[in-house]
């Protein structure tokens, strides 16, 4: 079953870095598949490429994954931009430099814990990266300590009601990650030093042929983190398959994702 049954809430510390390495390593294991399955996830990043600001010098992705914006930001901001990839998972950074080489620099660590000066960014691009963050409030803190004064973060990450038909499908809908609140997001922001914040939340709806191309879509993006003896039954996995067929639109199988797109002037 997804990672995203997996999250609980206020982790202590060594629950944190457990976190984090499962993390990693579930990303590290789609790396390959996720510039083929990630297509909600490269459409709706297209929100926060119409809010780029003219000029930046100093440019971080964060959460990179496979580097499809971090090139795009490349390229987008000339050759005289210093643009950062980073992500926490290796095989992630590893299907990068594959793709894209030395296009930009790949950087591995913790959102959290950035290995990066005080105020010398100018941008943070982060597309769907920080509801994968153990802590909201730390990660938020570690932008607004990167960004020079002026910078700006422009962040996609999803709210409460992501993903509700797969919880249905799964009768799990308690399980679900516990994605925070647009209130969360904006108070977070204003704690961490942010003198301008926005947060623009909409409902995205995207359609798959059947169960097994909806599971893909999210697995294949990294989310599979499964438990010990959590291997579905036959059984739980007809059931699964009846109630998302309930849910059949004309498109297809919907799943819908909460997105919350920040806009954070340091």
């Amino acid at each position: 079953m997804s990672a995203l049954l997996e999250h609980r809430r206020a982790p202590e510390e060594d629950e944190r870095n457990a976190w984090r390495r499962r993390v990693a390593h579930a990303f590290s294991r789609a790396a390959g598949d996720y510039v083929r399955l990630a297509t909600a996830q490269q459409r709706m990043g297209n929100t926060l490429w119409t809010r780029l600001p003219p000029r930046a010098d100093a440019v971080l992705d964060l959460g990179c994954g496979p580097g499809h914006w971090s090139v795009r930001l490349a390229e987008h901001y000339g050759r005289d931009a210093r643009v950062l990839g980073l992500d926490l998972a290796p095989g992630m950074l590893s299907e990068a430099h594959r793709l894209h080489g030395d296009a930009v620099r790949w950087l591995c660590a913790d959102a959290a814990a950035l290995p990066l000066p005080d105020a010398g960014l100018d941008l943070v691009f982060s597309n769907l990266a920080i509801q994968w963050c153990p802590s909201l409030e730390d990660t938020l803190a570690e932008l607004a300590r990167v960004l020079r004064s002026g910078g700006r973060a422009l962040i996609n990450t999803l709210g409460p009601g992501t993903l509700a038909e797969v919880g249905h499908a799964w009768s799990r809908p308690d399980a679900l990650l516990p994605f925070q609140s647009r209130e969360r997001h904006l108070a977070a922001a204003r704690l961490a030093g942010f003198r301008e914040v926005t947060v623009d939340a909409r409902a995205r709806r995207f359609h798959y042929p059947d169960l097994a191309a909806v599971m893909a879509s999210i697995k294949g993006v990294g989310a599979q983190t499964a438990r010990p003896g959590a291997r579905l039954s036959r059984a739980e996995v007809a059931r699964a398959r009846r109630r998302f067929e309930a849910l059949r639109e004309p498109e297809g199988l919907p799943v819908t994702y909460q997105l919350l797109t920040l806009e954070l002037i340091r």
